[in-house]
């Protein structure tokens, strides 16, 4: 009758456990690849949604009180001097904006 195969001493009885360890290192360092920079993206887009959406709603209230600041304490009877105030301010600030943009580069036909 044959004898069982006993295990070589190099190898050890620690193989599944080394095993195990190898299959966990390599899971978190995919896992520290991927869902770290893929967080940080999550949470820079949901941070940058949040910053315009109370932008933009501060930028309403701002007009507004500016309107209603004109018309009740300035101009009380001249609303459509407070709407060309308030106008004439987003058209600098446009206008400003618009002189700080970025030029495309010119397109060669070839």
């Amino acid at each position: 009758m044959a004898r069982p195969v006993e295990p070589s001493p190099t190898v050890g009885n620690d193989w599944p456990e080394q095993a195990a360890d190898t299959i966990e290192r390599v899971v978190g360092s995919v896992r520290d690849k991927t869902t770290g920079p893929l967080t940080t993206v999550a949470q820079a887009l949901v941070y940058g949604l949040l910053a315009a959406i109370l932008g933009v709603a501060a930028l309403v209230l701002l007009a507004v009180g500016l309107e209603r600041l004109l018309i009740d304490f300035l101009l009380e009877d001249d609303v459509w001097a407070a709407h060309l105030i308030v106008g004439g301010i987003f058209v600098l600030l446009g206008l400003f904006a618009w002189s700080k943009r970025r030029q495309k580069p010119a397109k060669t036909n070839r």
